[in-house]
């Protein structure tokens, strides 16, 4: 089992509920510093206890068990607005807010997630007409045919 792999499941015992989830652990740096990276989400969201809580948690296990022998830097984070969705959970979250998917083809589409199920998510998605006026219809994208989708910030 990799570090990482290590580091997440210890990362995951940490998690207080099932509100709050694991969405990436990596471990990078070279032999004399690494850098841990946790990144967490939660489907009403992540406060900054929460993640204060899982750092202290996951340190003191990391240092218990001795994982890392060298001088190491943890950072327990939440995906930032630019970070792609990765998990089922993540798109479920954010049903109702607009998205920009880009297609494994490099096509993007624009619109309303309105669900997201196992296998695929619904967008009302935005396209033009012959009159140039914006439409909207129903669109289903399989994950497999997702290269990355990204939440779109708006400002009304």
């Amino acid at each position: 089992m990799e570090l990482a792999d290590k580091i997440e499941e210890m990362a995951q015992s940490q998690l207080t509920g099932d509100a709050h989830f694991l969405v990436n652990v990596s471990v990078t740096g070279g032999a004399n510093q690494k850098k841990v990276l946790v990144v967490m989400d939660g489907d009403n969201g992540v406060t900054i206890e929460d993640c204060a809580k899982v750092s202290r948690g996951l340190a003191a296990l990391l240092d218990e068990q001795g994982l890392i022998s060298q001088h190491y830097t943890l950072e327990v984070t939440t995906p930032g607005l630019d970070s792609p969705l990765k998990l089922v959970r993540q798109y479920k979250k954010n049903i109702g807010r607009s998205l920009k998917v880009t297609m494994n083809d490099k096509s993007q589409i624009k619109g309303k997630l309105t669900a997201a199920n196992e296998k695929s998510i619904q967008l009302d998605a935005e396209y033009k007409n012959e009159k140039k006026k914006t439409e909207t219809k129903k669109v289903e994208i399989p994950y497999d045919q997702i290269n990355k989708a990204l939440v779109q910030i708006t400002f009304k």
